[in-house]
């Protein structure tokens, strides 16, 4: 079984959006070992200077490294990221799950990720060019996830022969 890693920075306060991930996970539960790690994020002062935003997300993106699983295949979400449709991220996964075990999806904060640790990921993914709450994208992802598993195994059922 595929185990997907989804590493986040910033809790999750609204109930609404708990109870989507949890649904989310219970669904994905059928077709991977799902594992959400959620990191605290630094405190974004009001008053932000190009070297304070460059520390804070610094600290966050080593935190997220310290947690991210050997051999994983690390996706980053990422506005310079490759858009796909859902049909194509499903393909996606098919391919990864070939050749790993483990695939690891980062979400940044609200100040983005290093340029270091978007280097270091195998890929980068956007949703859409429009910004949208971090929290949020985390049920976007796992939606488009339990989606890419629904289209594959619609593509891996056998046709049915009626002899009559």
């Amino acid at each position: 079984m595929l185990n997907i890693q989804v590493i986040c920075i910033g809790k999750l306060k609204e109930t609404y959006l708990k109870d989507a991930i949890n649904e989310y996970s219970k669904r994905l539960s059928k077709y991977c070992k799902l594992d959400i790690i959620e990191l605290p994020d630094e405190k974004v002062p009001e008053k932000l200077n190009p070297n304070l935003e460059n520390d804070i997300k610094i600290k966050e993106c080593n935190n997220i490294l310290r947690h991210i699983k050997k051999d994983s295949y690390v996706i980053s979400l990422d506005l310079t990221g490759k858009q796909f449709t859902s049909e194509d991220f499903s393909t996606k996964i098919e391919h990864i799950s070939m050749t790993s075990s483990h695939i690891t999806f980062i979400i940044g904060g609200s100040l983005g990720l290093t340029k270091s640790l978007l280097d270091f990921s195998n890929e980068k993914i956007c949703f859409s060019k429009m910004t949208f709450p971090h929290q949020l994208i985390r049920v976007f992802l796992l939606e488009q996830l339990f989606r890419s598993f629904k289209i594959s195994n619609r593509r891996n059922i056998p046709s049915l022969i009626f002899i009559a």
